[in-house]
């Protein structure tokens, strides 16, 4: 349950739209107390326009709609964040973000891989590669993590750099696998990488 200080910002809280996935701030609206109810009603992000002077739903004539994920009140209680998955580009110019930046997900998709075999981990679904993994045992798995990373070499010194990210990207994979069977994860090797860096 939110409970805002309205009176402290005339009436109009400063919501800041953030990316579910990649985390990029996206832009920045204003709510009152109306545009807030029809956000947490309809899913969508429903912002006051203050030139239109009334509610106005992102994406109400362009489609690009801002599907909200969660919605939090900051410790002042007069500002929003709000996580959204974004249906095409979020500014009127057709930029991803109404601060001209590019909202890419690449790297972020390991954060994606490793909650998904985590959820393998978990479910154990019949069928499935990455169970047949987890049931061979921590031996096998760091076997495959070594056939891998030897194929990956293989490349980097006598095939093409197509291999090399197939190979390479074989290896990360079944990394994780085994770092996931250890109770570890991806960002663990981040954790420890920025460690270093500060070194």
């Amino acid at each position: 349950m939110l409970d805002l200080d309205y009176e402290k910002t005339g009436g109009l809280i400063p919501a800041i739209i953030q990316d579910n996935e990649t985390n990029k701030v996206l832009m920045l609206g204003y709510m009152n107390e109306e545009s807030l109810a029809k956000t947490q009603e309809t899913g969508k992000v429903t912002f006051y326009s203050r030139t239109k002077q009334r509610l106005w739903t992102k994406g109400e004539e362009s489609g690009n709609f801002l599907n909200v994920v969660s919605i939090k009140e900051d410790c002042d209680k007069d500002t929003l964040l709000i996580k959204v998955n974004p249906v095409g580009p979020v500014c009127h110019t057709g930029s991803d973000t109404c601060f001209e930046e590019e909202n890419k997900e690449d790297i972020l998709f390991l954060k994606y891989l490793q909650h998904f075999i985590e959820k393998r981990h978990k479910e154990m679904p019949e069928g499935s590669y990455t169970t047949s993994l987890f049931n061979s045992g921590v031996n096998r798995m760091a076997q495959k993590v070594g056939e891998e990373a030897l194929e990956s070499v293989i490349e980097a010194c006598n095939g093409t750099d197509d291999r090399l990210i197939y190979e390479s990207a074989d290896m990360l994979y079944h990394l994780i696998v085994l770092l996931t069977s250890k109770g570890l994860s991806i960002e663990d090797l981040a954790r420890e990488l920025q460690k270093r860096h500060k070194k």
